[in-house]
């Protein structure tokens, strides 16, 4: 008798190439770990996080790992706070068509910035979790500084929005991949001195 496809076990069943690589491979041998744009050189001296398709807008969030890139843990946790009281800014530089003025950017060499809530939020969870990370791997907190951060374009999600006369736009998000990599910044040691 004729035995159809959703009869069979999920293990027998024919699938195409397309769903494979749409679904991705079942099997855990054959998945791969996701790789960071950059690998440290010395990887007991760093903590990495990282986090995919994150509901949050592309363009703030870019802007703002960029004011974060190079800063101590602790002065970005700082100034992120400062920024969610708008007591400092997140200077806006490549998307800032349409940017409102604001004296706090002057600090940055700018004039225009803005207060991305979200991002700051979505940024400060990510730090949080590299900091669990480094602290887990037994590196000292308060040496680390952030060395590399990158926020990505994810794949747009799309929903529908309705116009005149029956018509039907896209109504697209725009979400982010984000990264960080804090390394241990150590001091330098003086060479002996010969006597």
């Amino acid at each position: 008798r004729l035995v159809r496809q959703w009869q069979l076990p999920f293990a027998k069943r024919i699938r195409c190439r397309s769903c494979t690589v749409r679904n991705g491979p079942r099997d855990p041998a054959l998945m791969v770990s996701k790789k960071y744009s950059v690998e440290p050189s010395v990887d007991s001296k760093c903590a990495k996080a990282r986090g995919s398709d994150l509901r949050v807008h592309f363009k703030n969030t870019c802007e703002t790992v960029r004011a974060l890139k190079g800063m101590n843990v602790k002065k970005a946790f700082a100034y992120m706070r400062d920024v969610l009281a708008h007591k400092r800014c997140v200077p806006f530089k490549r998307f800032a068509r349409g940017c409102g003025n604001t004296a706090q950017a002057k600090e940055w060499g700018v004039a225009r910035g803005r207060w991305p809530t979200k991002s700051i939020e979505y940024v400060q969870g990510l730090l949080q979790n590299a900091v669990a990370n480094a602290e887990f791997k037994g590196l000292d907190v308060k040496t680390l500084y952030i060395s590399h951060i990158q926020a990505n374009r994810a794949q747009k999600q799309r929903r529908r929005t309705y116009r005149a006369h029956g018509r039907i736009n896209p109504y697209m998000s725009n979400p982010t991949h984000l990264e960080v990599i804090l390394t241990s910044k150590v001091a330098p040691v003086k060479p002996p001195t010969e006597e």
